[in-house]
């Protein structure tokens, strides 16, 4: 016998323990202020992208911090849980299911699926919730707008296209080069 997910009550009554409810059916399901998301599995370019992207970020980040890839969930409250595409935390701040603290860097890889979740909805939050740095990564220009937390908002820290270098000081030295990560 098969026993189906019981959906919630509305759409905003989400919380982080209805999660353990849904399906592991291959689809991405987050929580943005108990609005559930749900999300197709990503496209080979999106994951060839992330595994690149994942690679830079860990060589240049610091022993105090630590780099991960999706699905990771960050809950920073009852009604969110989010998962970027990578996510670099403190190391002290790791939790045993989940991250709960502020990210220090967070990135997003868009696929049309999840263009305005990341551009809009998820750049909101992240900022709300006090994530230091956003970095939003489109693979079909290529290109990667990094964007740092300034008074409680984001603020542009830099951009660049094809084979562009982008460097960043914050949230620690890294250079990123856009046409480098489509490697497919």
């Amino acid at each position: 016998m098969t026993v189906m997910a019981v959906m919630p009550r509305a759409s905003y009554d989400w919380t982080v323990d209805d999660l353990h409810q849904l399906p592991d059916d291959g689809l991405q399901y987050e929580l943005l202020d108990g609005m559930l998301l749900v999300t197709p599995a990503p496209i080979p370019l999106h994951q060839g992208v992330l595994g690149e992207l994942y690679k830079t970020i860990d060589r240049s980040c610091p022993s105090h911090l630590k780099t991960f890839v999706a699905p990771l969930d960050w809950q920073p409250d009852h009604r969110t849980s989010l998962q970027p595409d990578v996510l670099v935390v403190a190391r002290a701040d790791i939790g045993q299911r989940n991250i709960t603290e502020p990210l220090v860097l967070a990135v997003e890889v868009l696929s049309p699926s999840t263009r305005r979740k990341d551009r809009v909805l998820k750049f909101s939050k992240y900022a709300d919730a006090g994530v230091t740095s956003y970095w939003i990564v489109d693979p079909t220009a290529p290109s990667v707008d990094a964007y740092q937390l300034v008074g409680g908002k984001y603020v542009d820290a830099g951009h660049a296209t094809g084979s562009e270098p982008l460097t960043v000081r914050e949230p620690f030295p890294i250079t990123v080069v856009p046409a480098e990560l489509v490697d497919l």
